[in-house]
């Protein structure tokens, strides 16, 4: 049993985590996972569990509070029609497809492979979230056929390496084929659900050595941290739904933005030099 004042440390950092997502997911409308993601990382590793699998837990750990945080998105943005049922049905089996083999890849990768891929894709998605533009177009319908079966399971898979949910591929995506931002970050709430359940099951059967794992881990899930950042990000994200109607968050989404570019700076350093 780990010390009292190790538990008790690890639960305030995880609230501060849960707290601090919630409310950029509000305010932003950023998933939690690409913030999640990173601090855990930090976190666990500051407690003394910087082991070999430290980011595998990470990204389970994240992709387990997304289950719940997309079912309670889908369903709100389902009471309002804004959620294009049409779309998720003929991409969900290429997106599950995806997300399983992202467990496969992720479980059998070394931590510093997994931090450089985390690095690399957060620079990516940073670059986008800065200087994307709701103009720009590769098409004026979502892909279907060959580009379906090709786009779809790249989702899945490149978002389970990264522990997040639909959001930061998929609203792209789908805004680049001419659909309305807020039908897509509707539908990609689905997508959400399809790469977070099936992955977080895949995780379940990871090993992870129990000399550097958190206290409580099932597989590579970290259930005190799931728990946790919960509770928090339902009571913080309409903290964050308030400020964003009060305040412009265009300015503060390009602020984040840039913190997220020096995350994954970090996260590269790391896997490079250690």
């Amino acid at each position: 049993m780990p010390e009292t004042g190790l538990l008790i440390q690890l639960l305030l950092i995880l609230m501060a985590i849960g707290a601090l997502a919630g409310v950029l997911a509000g305010l932003l409308g950023v998933g939690g996972g690409i913030v999640l993601v990173a601090a855990f990382y930090y976190s666990f590793q500051a407690l003394g569990y910087d082991g070999p699998q430290l980011m595998q837990i990470c990204l389970a750990t994240s992709l387990a509070t997304i289950i719940v945080t997309s079912a309670r998105s889908v369903h709100g943005h389902n009471k309002k029609g804004a959620v294009d049922w049409q779309v998720l049905k003929t991409w969900a089996p290429g997106i599950a497809v995806g997300a399983v083999l992202g467990v496969l890849v992720a479980a059998s990768l070394k931590n510093d492979t997994l931090q450089a891929i985390f690095g690399v894709l957060a620079i990516v998605v940073s670059m986008y979230m800065a200087f994307g533009r709701t103009h720009w177009r590769l098409g004026e319908q979502m892909p279907t056929g060959g580009a379906r079966a090709a786009f779809s399971p790249a989702v899945g898979f490149l978002s389970v390496l990264m522990g997040i949910g639909g959001g930061s591929f998929g609203v792209p995506l789908m805004t680049l084929y001419g659909m309305p931002i807020h039908r897509a970050v509707a539908t990609a709430s689905g997508f959400g659900l399809l790469i977070a359940v099936p992955s977080v099951v895949g995780f379940l059967f990871v090993s992870i050595d129990p000399a550097f794992r958190p206290p409580w881990t099932l597989g590579a899930v970290n259930l005190p941290a799931f728990l946790v950042v919960i509770c928090m990000t339902l009571l913080t994200t309409p903290v964050g739904v308030k400020l964003a109607h009060r305040m412009n968050p265009a300015p503060l989404k390009r602020v984040f933005a840039g913190f997220l570019f020096l995350v994954a700076l970090n996260m590269l350093r790391s896997a490079i030099w250690g």
